[in-house]
């Protein structure tokens, strides 16, 4: 099962911390500070595998992570999960976040932290892992992008309605709107010019 995700840059900023596990604030973060001190001081040239930080759980932990450019991608897991398979996960939602902004880059996780735990809630949830298959992601994420437009829309509907009021040339405001059995009054209001 997967403990955590993080995703921090070379410097231990966290850009991302999806944790799969109740720890309490502090304790996440000290989670974020002592992954990051083992994972950026090894080699590049070493295994992408390491024991679990003992806040993490220690040695029935494992750290996968991955580095690209400035940014560190590591999964906290369980001895249940294969190292792999992980580091295959890792590599498939790279390339998933690179498809949906275009060369992916720091400020991307920055600005767009919604569509990130979008993308990676399509992926894993609970910390299990659902969905690998990177087209079928995008395909999901789409939708979803697709279905915020139209809500937002409707969202707009009531700041639209206030404009195309204040746009009418009316002679004078109405003091009574009767709409079928419903009567109302209308209180004295200034002009919307």
């Amino acid at each position: 099962m997967i403990k955590a995700i993080l995703i921090f840059n070379n410097h231990g900023k966290p850009r991302l911390s999806k944790f799969y596990e109740h720890y309490s604030e502090d304790t996440e973060q000290q989670i974020i500070r002592e992954t990051f001190h083992l994972v950026s001081k090894r080699d590049e040239n070493v295994c992408n595998f390491l024991e679990g930080g003992m806040l993490i759980g220690g040695s029935d932990n494992k750290l996968i992570y991955r580095h690209y450019a400035t940014l560190y991608f590591v999964f906290c897991v369980d001895s249940s999960e294969s190292e792999l398979g992980i580091l295959d996960l890792i590599q498939v939602f790279v390339e998933t976040l690179d498809k949906c902004f275009e060369n992916v880059c720091e400020l991307d996780l920055i600005f767009h932290v919604d569509k990130v735990h979008n993308i990676l809630a399509e992926m894993v949830m609970g910390g299990m892992v659902l969905e690998t298959n990177m087209n079928e992601i995008i395909t999901q994420v789409d939708a979803q992008n697709k279905m915020e437009k139209s809500e937002a829309g409707i969202a707009g509907a009531p700041a639209r309605a206030v404009s195309a009021v204040k746009n009418m040339n009316l002679p004078e405001i109405p003091r009574n709107i009767n709409i079928g059995d419903i009567s109302i009054k209308v209180p004295n209001l200034p002009s919307f010019k």
